[in-house]
């Protein structure tokens, strides 16, 4: 099934947000040498986002890295009405999470990491779990993951070649 749908870059106005950095420190021979990690999302919070994981020896360029491979990684996900079309369980190494569409007014109920992913694509009223690992380089591939495998009732009564009434009814 050929669920990735993939976006160019062109004339999206996208917004980044910063998930994690990290230090990472070298032993050599001269002594200690200090690097950063840095895992940012972007997203222009209207069913578009990506995630990027940039590395560089000063924390900005490694953000600055992050963001390129981020707009490099955009997807679409549909969102209807500030939440998502159904319930979504996705896996990514030991990070487990779980998304749920939620009523208008809940807002984004998700810790950490999801709620950065979550809130790029454009998603305001939803129910999140992260269970397993939390390490935020897995949490955030799990989410992507889960918004990836979601379907409107569009996309569903095309692939099954019926009228999008059937679809509700059974």
């Amino acid at each position: 099934m050929s669920s990735i749908r993939k976006i160019k870059t062109t004339d999206l106005e996208l917004k980044d947000r910063l998930v994690a950095i990290n230090r990472v420190t070298k032993v050599t021979k001269g002594g200690r040498t200090f690097s950063f990690s840095a895992i940012v999302v972007v997203g222009n919070e209207n069913g578009i986002v990506g995630h990027g994981l940039g590395k560089a020896s000063e924390v900005t360029t490694a953000i600055s890295k992050g963001i390129e491979d981020a707009k490099k990684n955009l997807i679409k996900v549909p969102v209807i009405n500030g939440t998502i079309p159904h319930e979504q369980i996705a896996r990514f190494g030991g990070a487990d999470v779980f998304i749920s569409p939620a009523s208008s007014g809940t807002g984004v109920k998700a810790g950490g990491a999801m709620r950065a992913v979550l809130e790029s694509v454009g998603v305001k009223d939803c129910l999140a779990k992260s269970k397993g690992s939390s390490n935020p380089h897995n949490v955030v591939k799990a989410t992507m993951n889960a918004l990836l495998e979601l379907r409107d009732a569009y996309s569903v009564a095309n692939e099954r070649g019926v009228s999008l009434e059937k679809v509700f009814k059974g």
